[in-house]
């Protein structure tokens, strides 16, 4: 399977058969995030709210990493997983 794109991939992922560990999912999410807008610059979220504090530290991980870059990678990762999860 070749994935060429982020749209690509993006929508490979909503065709997945079983869901991928929350770890994986959040690294999809920061990923995502970083090629689409880049640097997460925006507000941490409130302390109780968990889910979006997750997900504001996973895309801050990629801070620093280009678009292209942060692309690529999540091209690789839908790939990887879609062999388990289609």
């Amino acid at each position: 399977m070749t994935i060429t794109n982020l749209e690509e991939a993006k929508n490979l992922t909503q065709q997945f058969t079983s869901k991928p560990s929350t770890e994986d999912l959040l690294k999809l999410y920061g990923l995502y995030k970083q090629a689409t807008e880049g640097d997460n610059l925006t507000e941490r979220p409130g302390g109780f709210d968990f889910k979006a504090a997750a997900k504001y530290n996973s895309w801050l991980n990629f801070k620093g990493i280009s678009k292209e870059e942060a692309e690529a990678s999540y091209i690789n990762l839908v790939t990887e997983l879609a062999s388990k999860h289609l």
